[in-house]
Order: C-alpha cells, then sequence, then structure tokens
C-alpha cells in the first residue's frame, strides 16, 4: 500500500533562517511518515549562494522531501502577488497529480499560500491545512503597512473567514489566539478542527551550554531574528539597551539578523553610545545553538497588547529556553506572559518607562543569581515546545484530514 502524501506549500523560504528553525525540522519528522512534496518561494540571494542550495537539495533528497523552489517574486505588487498565488496554485495541483492515489492533503504556511491551497483543492477535491501562523491582517495594521477599516484591510479579514470557513483544519501558534478566532470567527470555528501547534524546537540540537564553557567578563544580552519589520519594539529595545549599560560596564550586546547592520545600528543605537558594546551581524543557521551559549539571555519586545500579537509565538523563544537561558520580553504578546511566569523563566517588561526598567532590571539580576533557572528554562521547553509533539500534532492532522475523499469545502467530521 502506497504512504499517503502531503504537498507543503510555503512563501518563506527553506534557506531562511525562519525556513530552517520552523519548516524543514518539522519536515523531518513528517517525511518519516509520509511522502512530502515541498514547494517554497526562496529569496534570489540564497539562490544564487550555490553551496548552501546544492546542500539543501541534497538534505532534502536524503529526507525523502521533493523539494521545488521557486525564486521569490521581486516586487510584492498586488498584481504579482496574485500572479503567485496562481502559480502556486498550479504548482500545488501538479505536485497533487503525481500524489494521487496516496491521499493527498494541502498544508499551507500562512495566508497566501492558503488562497493557492483552497484554489487547488477546490480542483483537485482534497482537503488543506490552514497553518496560519499570526494574524496577519492584523500583523499589517500593527506594522503600519495597512489601515485598519481601509478597503484593503476588509478585503483581508473577508478573506481570512473564507480561508478558516473553507480549511479541513486550521493551526494557530497561541491559547490566546484561538480564543480570538473561536469568538471572532463562531460559525468557521464550529464546523472544523483548530489546533494549537506553537514553534517548536529540536531538543536534541538546542541544549544548555556545556558546564565546562569558560565563564565571561559581562553578561551578553542577545536579540536573534529581524528587528525592523514594524512590529517589533526596536524603541523599546534601545531604551533597554540603554539602561542596562548605563547599570553594567562590563554589559555586552549582540544582535544576529539578516536585517541591514546599518539600519538596525540606526534604529538601536543611534546616537553610538553602545559603540563596540553591540554588535550586529547574521549567524548560519547551523550555528545558533552554539551562537545561544555566547549569550546569556534574549530579548525581545514586540507591540503587545494588539490584536495582531495575541497569534504570536517568538521563534526564538522555545530555542532560547531550551539552551537554559531566560528571556526578557513584554506582556501582551501571544502566550509569552503565560509561559514566563508559569515556569519563573523571564522577565516581563510593563513599559519602558525609568521605573519599569530599574525594576525589571533589578528582577533580572536576582533571576540569574538562581542557580536553578537553567533547569527551569529547559524544562519549560520540554513541557510546551518538543519538536517532537508539534510533529505529532500535524501527522494526527493529516490523518485525519486524509481519512476519506472529500468534496472541496467539506469539513471532515
Amino acid at each position: 500500500m502506497a504512504r499517503k502524501a502531503v504537498v507543503y506549500l510555503s512563501r518563506t523560504g527553506v534557506m531562511e533562517p525562519l525556513g530552517q528553525s520552523q519548516i524543514l525540522p518539522y519536515l523531518r519528522g513528517i517525511a518519516r511518515e509520509r511522502d512530502v512534496t515541498l514547494i517554497s518561494r526562496e529569496k534570489a540571494a540564497d539562490l544564487a549562494e550555490t553551496e548552501g542550495y546544492e546542500r539543501m537539495m541534497r538534505e532534502c533528497r536524503d529526507l525523502g522531501i521533493d523539494w521545488r523552489p521557486r525564486r521569490f517574486p521581486l516586487r510584492s505588487t498586488a498584481l504579482r502577488t496574485l500572479g503567485d498565488i496562481v502559480v502556486l496554485a498550479a504548482d500545488a495541483l501538479g505536485a497533487l497529480w503525481r500524489h494521487r492515489g496516496q491521499s493527498p492533503v494541502l498544508h499551507a504556511r500562512s495566508y497566501l499560500p492558503a488562497f493557492s491551497a483552497m484554489l487547488a483543492g477546490k480542483i483537485a477535491g482534497v482537503p488543506f491545512l490552514f497553518d496560519m501562523r499570526a494574524l496577519w491582517p492584523e500583523e499589517l495594521v500593527t506594522s503600519g503597512r495597512v489601515r485598519r477599516g481601509a478597503l484593503v484591510h476588509r478585503v483581508l479579514v473577508w478573506l481570512e473567514g473564507v480561508l478558516l470557513g473553507h480549511a479541513g483544519a486550521t493551526v494557530t501558534l497561541t491559547e490566546v489566539s484561538q480564543q480570538h478566532l473561536r469568538a471572532h470567527w463562531p460559525a468557521q470555528m464550529a464546523r472544523g478542527r483548530l489546533a494549537v501547534i506553537p514553534t517548536c524546537v529540536d531538543l536534541d540540537k538546542f541544549t544548555p551550554r556545556p558546564k565546562a564553557q569558560a565563564a565571561r567578563v559581562g553578561r551578553v544580552h542577545g536579540v536573534v531574528g529581524s528587528v525592523l519589520t514594524g512590529w517589533f519594539r526596536t524603541d523599546m529595545l534601545r531604551r533597554w539597551f540603554l539602561a542596562i549599560a548605563a547599570a553594567d560596564a562590563a554589559a555586552r550586546f549582540e544582535i544576529i539578523t539578516r536585517d541591514p547592520a546599518g539600519k538596525v545600528r540606526a534604529a538601536v543605537d543611534p546616537d553610538g553610545v553602545l559603540g563596540a558594546r553591540l554588535t550586529v551581524g547574521a549567524r548560519d543557521p547551523a550555528d545558533m545553538p552554539e551562537t545561544l551559549w555566547g549569550h546569556d539571555l534574549t530579548v525581545f519586545f514586540y507591540a503587545g497588547g494588539n490584536v495582531s500579537e495575541l497569534g504570536r509565538s517568538p521563534t526564538r523563544m522555545a530555542e532560547v529556553l531550551a539552551a537554559g537561558l531566560p528571556v526578557v520580553a513584554n506582556a501582551g504578546v501571544g502566550d509569552v506572559e503565560a509561559v514566563v511566569r508559569r515556569h519563573d523563566v523571564g522577565v516581563l517588561l510593563a513599559d519602558d518607562s525609568d521605573a519599569a526598567l530599574a525594576a525589571a532590571i533589578a528582577q533580572l539580576d536576582a533571576l540569574l543569581a538562581d542557580p536553578d533557572l537553567p533547569r527551569r528554562c529547559r524544562a519549560a521547553a520540554e513541557a510546551g515546545f518538543s519538536l517532537a509533539s508539534g510533529t505529532a500534532a500535524y501527522l494526527a492532522l493529516y490523518d485525519a484530514l486524509s481519512g476519506g475523499r472529500q468534496k472541496a469545502g467539506q469539513r471532515p467530521e
């Protein structure tokens, strides 16, 4: 009997750091159980890096993943985006044809691939999983790219409801976003499956810093990932760095990102106060575990309190906790506050006032002096962010969706 199949659609490139931390690890486990076709959009610079491209192609081939990369559209105009949705749907139909007879399922990572999956699924009569990640229409409002109530925003919200209504199953990243979806889209949520699968981590790859590693002079405050998105609070990060620098002359700061270093420095240290104490640059995703060992904690601030942040599960949080490190964050961001308070693995900044910063720094000093902190951080990762558990949850949804053929748009019982 032929193995069942999954066709995975993503506009996030598997060669990008996010793709290598939040797409490929899941697919490694999924490929052990199903035949996988991965259709991704890759940045031109990544495709031009011949050695990296060939290495990724070999890895996918060794895993049994049929990787079909295409170049990401150079300009994200509305017309180009619409055309790419159609092309991605056509690519999906081709993959479904190759997997005919294998009860294929379409897995769409985020909104635009979900439109393609819905189109292809209607034509082929195949169910699709809407892996929505964050609440995209609200993210666009928070970042200032779209005005709330404007025609574009209303259309995107309507399309969100269409996707939720036609998906065989929906995956969101946080418990609070699940509550929001059930309240905001009761009819759609009553008809189908809704699962919470947070951003997970390979616990065998990300481990606590070896005890034999030499002690450092001064704490290193790390930031990992893009900070120029529009929803990352670079203003709050600047205030935190300056407050730490004033309180601890030995403290250093490192931002690991593919964002342009000059623009990051202009946003975080515009007056050059931190100088050489701040380093900014990219790292190979394969080196991320050792990179984290060079930090004492990880900092991330998002536009907390907005609807968009209900669905945010910071990608690096699971990796950082697995490495035995605490976090400094702000409240109102997905399930971050609940995880930090439940496991006592970080500091939550109420705001960036002088009083709040002073209180948070004192709390951080006490937290880092606790010898049990690394164990609690690791336990928090094991309890809520295990890659094995996340992969098993996806496979269970695939099994539920592919249990029988269904008409397009029909929910599985």
